[in-house]
């Protein structure tokens, strides 16, 4: 069977993250979002896989190839052009996608499924498309309940008591919604649909495509099923998704590496003397990473391959990515630490390099020769602007 990955786009709220990684190689404790979404394909039986890529679209290749390693056969769609000898992305929204795809060689041929790459699901993928077969539906979007205080964060799908598709709601107020089933962004189509997507232009399925059917009465079906979906849309997402995988929330995520305590997991050859830290679980330490003594860790907290956390430096409730230097006396609470950004949990930026601040956070990789030198008193005021 067939299905589409949608990971064309920029990713611009999951920013500083996405200035180096599409959305789709987002790490979930080290193992990208996307491979998630293959291993659920294959355990329903779709095996040939369409992703269209624009943004950072060499990564995305580079590290899934032709999909053997996963099980499933994958193939590429670009979306953009070259300028000037570099690669520049144009997304063609996710139906202007589908419809490149098809254009070129009726690849769809049967009931497909579409999946936005930068979720972590454990639908029933079986199920959904039984019902959407029994339906007798051109289209179906996969809805999920959720308490009715947060229906305003999400696109809220109404339908009618057989489950047809009268109208959608994007972020209503509690008190004007309709429903409290959200749209997940996994649709179930058939290759009629494409049809009715404009050839050669940008095309959304939810914008779009989706009002045209309502308004065409098309049969377009909700299927709503409870089960668990972690949207990766912005960074305080990312946040919670990792914050769930390491508390056990999220249940179709196991920790990688071995449990060197309880509740603390490390990758390889960890550089630790734990008799001489305070680290209190749930926390994951990756491989070739060094954490002096003196240092403090409290959970829940990744801390990525190949990074140093100095003697007196503080984590807490953060996640820091792979090759951080956490020099002494930072101090970090609810903080995300990628490469010179550091980011609160609600998305704000600091760039430790343009702030001169790079002393107190940088690359495992880089020198401390040429960084400069600041008293001890200076130091610790600086470390815990970090943490304010």
């Amino acid at each position: 069977m067939k299905a589409m990955i949608l990971a064309a786009g920029k990713g611009t709220r999951v920013r500083p993250i996405t200035y180096a990684i599409p959305k789709p190689l987002i790490p979930i404790l080290q193992k990208p979002v996307m491979e998630f979404l293959l291993e659920l394909l294959r355990s329903h039986g779709f095996d040939e896989v369409m992703v269209n890529v624009s943004h950072l679209a060499n990564e995305i290749e580079s590290y899934f190839r032709d999909g053997q390693r996963f099980g499933v056969d994958i193939g590429y769609s670009f979306e953009g052009r070259i300028v000037d000898g570099e690669l520049v992305g144009e997304a063609l929204g996710s139906a202007g996608g589908i419809r490149r795809i098809q254009d070129f060689n009726h690849f769809f041929d049967d009931t497909f499924v579409v999946l936005c790459g930068d979720a972590l699901i454990d639908l029933d993928l079986s199920a959904a498309v039984k019902r959407h077969k029994e339906k007798g539906a051109l289209a179906t979007v996969v809805t999920k309940p959720v308490p009715r205080e947060e229906v305003s964060s999400y696109g809220v799908v109404v339908t009618d008591d057989n489950g047809r598709i009268q109208t959608f709601q994007e972020k209503p107020s509690i008190d004007q919604a309709q429903s409290n089933n959200i749209n997940t962004g996994i649709y179930i189509l058939e290759p009629e649909v494409i049809d009715y997507i404009p050839p050669n232009q940008k095309y959304d399925l939810g914008s779009e495509l989706f009002p045209k059917l309502v308004d065409m009465d098309a049969p377009f079906y909700a299927v709503s099923q409870d089960f668990q979906w972690v949207d990766i849309g912005k960074v305080p997402d990312y946040w919670q998704a990792v914050r769930g995988v390491l508390s056990g929330e999220i249940k179709n995520v196991s920790i990688p590496g071995r449990e060197a305590a309880p509740g603390i997991y490390t990758g390889l050859n960890v550089s630790v003397n734990w008799d001489k830290v305070d680290i209190t679980g749930p926390v994951y330490i990756g491989g070739m990473t060094r954490i002096e003594d003196g240092a403090k860790i409290v959970g829940p907290s990744m801390i990525g391959p190949n990074c140093l956390v100095c003697s007196g430096a503080t984590v807490d409730n953060s996640v820091i990515f792979e090759y951080s230097r956490l020099g002494p006396k930072v101090h970090l609470v609810d903080r995300l630490v990628f490469g010179r950004y550091c980011v609160d949990k609600m998305g704000e930026t600091i760039d430790v390099q343009a702030a001169a601040l790079d002393w107190l956070i940088t690359d495992t990789r880089q020198s401390l020769e040429n960084l400069p030198d600041h008293k001890p008193a200076e130091q610790e005021a600086i470390a815990e602007l970090l943490s304010d």
